[in-house]
């Protein structure tokens, strides 16, 4: 899915905060597909989050383990929708 590359690649946007924005924002159409999917959500945004922190407390260069973290929960969240349209399709 072309959102998901979108989101990807604002994992290392150089505007975190413009960036948490438009993830929050494309994500938010799959939010009340599960409760699963809604927590996966809400965990991959606040990786995303603690990123900028990282980002903007230390600089680049220290926010290596947070994007890779960030991409798991984004895996996770993309499973899980997929997982989720799999079950409504039967």
């Amino acid at each position: 899915m072309q959102i998901f590359d979108r989101i990807d690649s604002l994992i290392d946007a150089d505007d975190c905060r413009a960036a948490i924005e438009e993830a929050r924002a494309l994500l938010f159409r799959f939010q009340q597909r599960s409760d699963a999917l809604t927590h996966a959500i809400d965990d991959f945004l606040l990786d995303l989050i603690t990123l900028a922190f990282i980002v903007e407390c230390y600089g680049r260069g220290f926010e290596l383990l947070a994007q890779t973290l960030a991409r798991r929960r984004l895996a996770k969240v993309r499973l899980l929708l997929e997982g989720v349209d799999s079950a409504r399709e039967k």
